[in-house]
């Protein structure tokens, strides 16, 4: 698009404004309203920056909207207390159902932070938590583009821009015909301007 209006901009320079401007973006993106009705499905997955291993909690819904992601140096029962207690203050209530694999850290978490939520585990890729598990391959994809991430800082921001704008263009997972993906694709695009500041 830059380079039809005959800007020439270098990769670097598109970087940085992902960086200055990103953040604002996907906070004006965030409008999912939360609900009690919700199932939140987490996941943890393996990020290694400069040698270190770093762990990526994520939260998905039922829809497949990421709810949340906080980067951590651990794998343990005070990182997902962390997470939860983030879940719980940015979307202001429980879910239903909390879905998880067999990490034990997530059922004592749940039980100090959360317990009367019902709370489903499973072991392997085919039980109930796929979709918190499906919902790491697009970063996983975009890993090699980047070349890696600089610093833990740096992929929470970059995760937190990424999946604001992801969660607004790729639709629901439940059925949908042809013409309402297109639909909502459109108001994806019409939100997009908004967000940016892009005159239509």
């Amino acid at each position: 698009m830059l380079l039809e209006r005959g800007v020439v901009v270098s990769y670097e320079t598109v970087r940085r404004w992902a960086l200055k401007f990103g953040p604002a973006y996907a906070r004006r993106l965030r409008r999912k309203t939360p609900s009690r009705r919700d199932i939140w499905h987490l996941d943890e997955v393996v990020v290694t920056i400069a040698g270190q291993k770093h762990w990526l909690w994520r939260a998905v819904d039922q829809d497949g909207y990421v709810l949340d992601e906080v980067v951590q140096t651990r794998r343990n029962t005070a990182a997902a207390k962390r997470l939860l207690r983030r879940l719980l203050r940015k979307q202001g209530c429980p879910p239903r159902r909390m879905i998880t694999d067999k990490l034990g850290s997530y059922a004592a978490a749940q039980r100090q932070v959360m317990p009367t939520v019902e709370h489903r585990s499973h072991k392997g890729l085919k039980g109930l938590s796929n979709r918190a598990e499906n919902s790491h391959l697009p970063l996983r994809r975009r890993e090699p583009v980047t070349q890696g991430f600089r610093s833990p800082r740096y992929l929470q921001r970059f995760v937190s821009v990424f999946s604001a704008v992801r969660n607004l263009f790729v639709p629901s997972h439940s059925g949908r015909s042809a013409s309402a993906t297109h639909l909502h694709r459109l108001n994806a695009m019409a939100e997009w301007k908004v967000a940016a500041n892009v005159a239509a």
